[in-house]
């Protein structure tokens, strides 16, 4: 299963351990918050002014990495 903006934040951090890593990296370190719990990525990318496409991209480099 591929990441994708639609994704939940909360779906993404249990379907890698290193996803935690590219949301920090992207600016996104309130990962832990309530709206992480509710939002999707793209919500929480644009609620915080940030590409979603980059963050989706980085998330499915991990996958391949993975492969």
């Amino acid at each position: 299963m591929r990441f994708t903006k639609e994704m939940g934040i909360l779906e993404a951090l249990q379907k890698h351990p290193k996803a935690r890593d590219i949301f920090i990296k992207h600016g996104m370190g309130c990962i832990a918050c309530f709206a992480a719990t509710a939002e999707s990525i793209e919500m929480g990318a644009k609620a915080h002014g940030i590409d979603p496409d980059e963050i989706v991209k980085d998330l499915n480099e991990l996958e391949s990495i993975d492969e």
